[in-house]
């Protein structure tokens, strides 16, 4: 790679505020939506099934290419192909703004993914690049902490801007916020262009992945709606399993050019954290999902105001992912997943028993809990996983392990949705789907205590120096 050293503190630190920024753009545009479906659903005449693929198209296209794109960031340069991706986001987002109907609109806002796919792991990349070698946890607290922030306020953003402006006032600062992000990243941070491409793109291996991925991640969306059992499923799912098996057997012929090269795939601490992320993952958008839906239909909150009600568990993950951040390098990666994992079983267990009659005082200890232990795990199994790879595949690492996040979410939300379905009545399924995510996050914590890399990254450091 070219140089990427920096002469002052002070660029290194406009460049970490940049791309700071530029994680808050990402984190917001995956939350802030939710609020605003419903006027996007009147305004179009359309049914929330359709309009809810303003939120679904988006995740599933950038679930489907993030990989890839971590791949490409890797190989030509992550602040090239940050800019790439903030100029299509930009273009889409401004697109969106102007539809004209449904469809140009969901076709806009799934192309906002390709960009999206492209940015975030390139963000990664350079996030760990920037920090001290020697404390990277400051990367994982950073990010998540951040993300945490943005995620806090933006449901309510978004429901304020649906109902006092319109929607599309959304799209039109996404594209403000892009066009900032974008300029002050080719300001600050430092070219990382290769003066010598060594490695090139996989196509073969990009088209198998990313319909291996398009199929179970449609799947697991269609599951909602249909069922795991609806034929539909059943043929994605088959559908998913060939074009994986594909996958694999391109890799294998691939060589030193593979989309996930071979010292990846062998990387058994690697994809331990990627499993304990999906657990977990499950976990938190069940929250996400149905605590808004909780103070909705039976608490008779606004829109608006069940979006506020996230704020205490979205706050207290932003303020703990710091914390978790400064505590990587004493204690290392198993404790603080560990904690995160407990806290965020008490705080399921705590919320499984809400009733019609709980108020939202009763439930705000719980979110506590959940959301501080979010911020320990997600800012700490970040780290691990960027930072078990050689440095040169963080852009790859960060890419698959949000996709194992939005799998988990993905899977979380059929999961769970089919869980309330089955119930007699809302309060009871809640009950029931909080329950069995209480358990999941047991299973989690019992993988992270067994398998997960306990020493601290100073001693992987160390190790990895004397080879």
């Amino acid at each position: 790679m070219a140089d990427t050293n920096y002469p002052l503190a002070r660029e290194r630190l406009l460049a970490l505020a940049a791309l700071s920024f530029a994680v808050f753009l990402v984190a917001n545009d995956l939350t802030i939506f939710p609020a605003a479906i419903t006027t996007i659903e009147q305004e179009f005449d359309t049914d929330i099934t359709t309009a809810q693929w303003v939120i679904n198209g988006y995740i599933l296209v950038f679930g489907v290419l993030v990989i890839s794109g971590g791949r490409l960031a890797d190989i030509y340069g992550r602040r090239r192909i940050f800019l790439t991706g903030a100029g299509i986001f930009v273009f889409f987002s401004i697109l969106a703004a102007l539809s004209i109907d449904i469809q140009m609109l969901l076709v806009a806002r799934a192309l906002m993914g390709v960009g999206g796919a492209l940015i975030w792991p390139a963000i990664l990349g350079m996030i760990y690049e920037l920090v001290p070698k020697e404390n990277p946890g400051i990367a994982g607290g950073l990010i998540m902490g951040v993300c945490g922030i943005s995620d806090s306020i933006a449901p309510m953003f978004g429901g304020l801007l649906a109902e006092f402006a319109s929607w599309r006032w959304i799209f039109l600062m996404d594209a403000a916020v892009a066009t900032l992000v974008g300029f002050l990243c080719w300001k600050w941070v430092v070219n990382d262009k290769p003066d010598k491409i060594e490695e090139h793109i996989d196509y073969l291996g990009v088209i198998t992945l990313s319909l291996f991925l398009f199929s179970l991640l449609l799947a697991l969306d269609l599951a909602v709606d249909h069922g795991f059992k609806s034929p539909i499923n059943v043929c994605l799912f088959i559908v998913s399993l060939l074009f994986l098996g594909a996958f694999i057997v391109v890799e294998r012929n691939t060589g030193r050019d593979a989309l996930i090269p071979e010292d990846v795939v062998n990387n058994s601490r690697f994809f331990v954290a990627g499993i304990v992320t999906l657990l977990l993952s499950i976990v938190f958008f069940s929250a996400l999902l149905y605590i808004p839906q909780f103070l909705i239909r039976v608490r008779s909150y606004s829109p608006t105001f069940a979006g506020m009600g996230l704020m205490p568990m979205m706050m207290a993950y932003g303020l703990v992912s710091y914390i978790s951040g400064k505590l990587y390098k004493k204690v290392g990666a198993k404790v603080i997943i560990s904690i995160g994992s407990v806290c965020i079983c008490i705080g399921m267990f705590m919320l499984s028993h809400i009733d019609e009659n709980t108020s939202f005082q009763e439930i705000l200890p719980g979110l506590l809990v959940i959301g501080s232990g979010i911020g320990f795990f997600f800012s700490a199994v970040t780290t691990a996983a960027i930072t078990i790879v050689a440095p040169a595949r963080a852009g790859l690492a960060g890419g698959i392990i949000y996709m194992f996040q939005i799998a988990g979410g993905a899977l979380g939300l059929g999961m769970n949705t089919t869980v309330v379905a089955m119930a007699p009545d809302l309060i009871t399924g809640i009950d029931r789907a909080f329950t069995i995510n209480a358990y999941l996050a047991l299973v989690g914590l019992v993988i992270s205590v067994l398998f997960v890399e306990g020493k601290s990254l100073k001693e992987d450091f160390d190790e990895e120096s004397t080879f």
